[in-house]
């Protein structure tokens, strides 16, 4: 049956009720269907009754789709009111990030990691991180323009700053946090042209205090969240284009979307999200070009490849860029050389590879160390530990470490005999030879046995065993080279060695399991019954021999492409294989919407706790149910061809796509946690959060115009103010009551009655 909403034209004249979405909807419902059909872009038929009668004098649409589910509003106006709106979230949300910025003056919680890499940037330092380089690059950048001069060590949270001038990273930081705000406003205004939905979603991101939190601190979160929206807000502008395509500003917006999307991949993986989301719109976006006649399969062509330029190569290529300059930067020697392949080190100034010469083969009595060849592989390493009891027979601890130092030092003998060190009895390693390695440090070799492993149950243990390099015959092992005939000379780096117990027949392996606190939480070393396992290779990185040749380590120098595609297969393992610290916080995907749990990111007397503004939060996930519910029944009167005036037609499908667009956005932000088995935490749902306070704030838009639309026109005018203002408000006091949260508590925990958070711990699970 029809709806018949009885609001006149006084709800136009009167300001309180002065919406768009109200005077639209109730003027073309009174007004009735006009004649006619008009030809949307994409070739099909749209009805003039589904434009509103109002457009251009409260920024409304023009040929909005009530077919295209990913359409953003075209041609949408801004006016005055428009700007100020932009303009006051803008100011707002500088204000409560600037906000005594410099409190607390000292480290708060990951600010001790790209504090740090900020300032190795500044050193020209290498390091090892999980994360791409650009938001570390621009932290860097950000302490040098403001003074900083990269000398403070950012050893651990809680450490006082002092002098050192750590403001400027943090303004940094919260200018693009300010940022999110005003691009949510101009997001949805381009998804539904209503200023009241721009209005509610910049609100609940301007009043959330997890939001505010991530922006105030020397973090990654800040500057991805906004590279993430931006791209979101570009690809809807691009979008807005399509009637004049290969125009100007067709090709800037769609160029802009793909630097966009660069950037955002270039500061974490996480932004992939976003790539897969404006990757989805854009196929949508051809397939509707597809469909219409009066182009040209030239014309489509000519589409694909504009994309694909724009859209593929144009963030590859920026994303490359950025490896580029962090390669030019870090040119000195670091602590994560380690992690890294013996050639790739010997670019960087300092180490021990780098434009060094040393020997190219080794021979018995050469000193060397031996390198796991898999990706992110470590060093043989020993110490004086023993295995403890419950790992018998309690011989010395064998381990891969990713660090260099003394420990990592083997003398290379034959099998049967000592080894010679008279200059005229040189006797190279080749392939085939049966060797024993002495440990340089304790003197002792590397022995196996059939005691299982510490960790792997099913392979054999490793460890150091005998007294001045005398033991027994379970440190004999078999060098071998892969892919080479036996009597081959084993070459310094390129050789792929693989060494085989003589008598267990297992070979020397290492992987990403890491040790107990006995074992100093290095890496497992084992003996392998596996002999044909890929990751059971070797290398000789260091060779120490006088009595041999030397040649330039240059010849192993990678290319940038090389360099690249290690620095990333390294990456990815170090993400997959974060485990969290002991006595850490964490969570898992299940509790972020709740707000079940958050963050601690300051302790002693001015405590700071990550934690999603509670009222928002559940006001969110209220609002996801009733825009399914609203969705549903939607669609059912459709299915069953209830008679539904075409304006509300048009309005609702124009605000469902919209809603589903940004339902997209959220579940592409937070399902593929669910699929992670690395460690997680509350920070970790904010770019899903923004797609949510964009939803809902359309949906809060939707809820109170329907509501209007059923209501006599006296109660409607008095009803659409009332129900903003105590949304406004609610989310205004909510702020209120948990801002400490952000700027700092202090005193007793919430449970004590003279607390300035009692009463405010509504979950038990709060650290508050």
């Amino acid at each position: 049956m029809a709806e018949k909403p009885r609001i006149n034209n006084s709800l136009r004249k009167r300001k309180p009720a002065k919406t768009e979405c109200v005077q639209k909807c109730s003027n073309s419902l009174k007004s009735g269907a006009a004649a006619g059909k008009q030809e949307h872009s994409s070739g099909e038929e749209v009805s003039t009754d589904c434009i509103p009668k109002d457009i251009g004098k409260e920024g409304g649409a023009k040929n909005v789709s009530h077919v295209d589910a990913m359409e953003p509003v075209l041609a949408v106006k801004e006016n005055r009111v428009h700007h100020f709106c932009i303009f006051l979230f803008a100011f707002g949300s500088l204000a409560l990030r600037l906000y005594n910025i410099d409190i607390p003056a000292h480290i708060c919680w990951d600010e001790t990691h790209f504090g740090k890499m900020g300032s190795w940037y500044i050193n020209r330092t290498f390091f090892f991180d999980v994360h791409p380089p650009l938001g570390k690059m621009l932290i860097g950048l950000a302490g040098v323009l403001t003074g900083y001069d990269g000398s403070f060590p950012f050893a651990k949270p809680g450490d006082e700053y002092g002098e050192t001038p750590y403001v400027g990273m943090r303004i940094f930081c919260a200018l693009c946090g300010s940022m999110l705000a005003p691009l949510a406003f101009k997001i949805v205004w381009q998804l539904t042209g209503s200023i009241v939905a721009s209005i509610m979603s910049s609100t609940l991101i301007l009043f959330d205090v997890g939001c505010i939190t991530l922006s105030r601190h020397i973090l990654l979160d800040p500057i991805l969240l906004f590279f993430i929206m931006l791209s979101t807000y570009s690809v809807l502008m691009f979008l807005s284009m399509r009637k004049r395509p290969f125009s100007v500003k067709w090709w800037g917006w769609m160029v802009f979307t793909g630097i966009s999307l660069g950037c955002a991949v270039g500061v974490k993986f996480v932004g992939l999200f976003v790539v897969f989301l404006v990757g989805f719109t854009t196929v949508f976006d051809l397939w509707n070009l597809l469909g219409d006649r009066g182009l040209t399969m030239f014309d489509i062509m000519k589409h694909f490849m504009a994309r694909a330029v724009c859209l593929i190569l144009v963030p590859i290529v920026c994303y490359m860029l950025f490896f580029a300059v962090h390669f030019r930067v870090l040119k000195n020697s670091g602590n994560g050389d380690g992690f890294y392949s013996s050639a790739f080190q010997s670019q960087l100034v300092g180490n021990k590879l780098y434009n060094v010469s040393m020997p190219e083969n080794i021979a018995f009595g050469s000193t060397i160390s031996l390198k796991q060849r898999r990706t992110g592989g470590a060093y043989l390493h020993s110490h004086w530990h023993l295995y403890p009891e419950e790992h018998p027979p309690k011989q010395q601890q064998i381990t891969t470490y990713s660090h260099k130092d003394h420990n990592n030092l083997w003398k290379i003998k034959p099998a049967d005999q000592d080894a010679s060190t008279s200059d005229k009895q040189v006797q190279l390693v080749k392939s085939g030879d049966l060797v024993r390695l002495e440990h340089i440090v304790t003197k002792r070799n590397l022995h196996s046995h059939r005691e299982p492993a510490p960790l792997s149950k099913k392979h054999f243990q490793v460890s150091g065993y005998g007294q001045n390099g005398t033991g027994d015959t379970n440190d004999i092992w078999l060098v071998e080279i892969i892919s080479a005939s036996p009597g081959t000379p084993i070459q310094t780096v390129r050789s792929k060695l693989k060494l085989t117990h003589y008598y267990v027949r297992c070979v020397l392996f290492s992987h990403d399991k890491k040790l107990p606190k006995w074992g100093w939480e290095q890496l497992e070393a084992t003996c392998n019954p596996n002999t044909r396992d890929k990751n059971a290779m070797w290398s000789v990185e260091e060779v120490i021999d006088h009595r041999l040749p030397n040649v330039s380590f240059e010849v192993y120098s990678p290319s940038f492409l090389e360099k690249l595609i290690e620095s990333h297969a390294v990456m990815t393992q170090g993400n997959s294989g974060l485990k969290p610290k002991e006595g850490e916080i964490t969570s898992r995907p299940w509790q972020w919407p709740i707000d079940y749990r958050g963050q601690i990111f300051s302790g002693k007397d001015h405590r700071i706790y990550l934690l999603g503004n509670p009222v928002i939060f559940w006001l969110l996930l209220v609002t996801k149910g009733l825009f399914l519910v609203c969705f549903a029944v939607h669609s059912f009167l459709r299915k069953r061809q209830v008679a539904v005036p075409k304006p509300l037609l048009c309005y609702n499908q124009r605000m469902f796509h919209a809603c589903w667009f940004l339902m997209l956005g959220w579940a592409l932000h937070y399902l593929p946690f669910w699929t992670m088995s690395r460690v997680l935490y509350f920070h970790h749902y904010f770019p899903a959060f923004l797609y949510s306070a964009m939803l809902g704030g359309i949906m809060l838009d939707y809820l109170i115009t329907r509501l209007c639309l059923v209501l006599p026109e006296s109660i409607a005018i008095k009803v659409f103010p009332w129900c903003l203002g105590i949304i406004v408000l609610g989310v205004t006091y909510s702020f209120y009551l948990f801002h400490p949260l952000t700027f700092g508590m202090s005193g007793p925990m919430a449970n004590d009655e003279t607390s300035m958070m009692h009463g405010l711990k509504w979950m038990e699970s709060w650290d508050i």
